[in-house]
């Protein structure tokens, strides 16, 4: 069973910075468009952005021009860096590979992000 561990989260002020990393215990980035996840208390969760496996990005209109996605297929790591964060941003962050309307492998632990104001 795969396993997705998220790291890098804390806590930042308002405008700072935050580089998340997803690894996982077996190499599916090279076969799986892959994408970070976050879920706010009291909030569904929503996906936030997504990397193709040609490298194509898409991202939520809240987060563009602020986050970027990447992968790196040989570490098996997928990023986000997050930059300009915002007190909204806060929230656990995921990554998984989605699947249509569903993910592939089992939700990992996530990492918290907290953004103060």
């Amino acid at each position: 069973q795969v396993q997705l561990v998220e790291s890098g989260g804390g806590l930042v002020q308002a405008g700072g910075s935050l580089r998340l990393s997803c690894a996982a215990s077996e190499n599916i980035f090279s076969a799986n468009d892959m994408a970070w996840y976050r879920q706010a208390p009291g909030k569904q969760r929503e996906l936030v952005a997504a990397v193709t496996t040609g490298s194509s990005t898409n991202y939520a209109d809240s987060v563009k021009g602020r986050f970027t996605i990447s992968r790196d297929v040989a570490k098996n790591t997928v990023y986000l860096q997050m930059n300009n964060l915002k007190p909204e941003d806060t929230a656990v962050y995921y990554c998984n590979a989605p699947y249509g309307r569903f993910v592939r492998y089992t939700w990992g632990q996530g990492t918290q992000v907290t953004v103060s104001s």
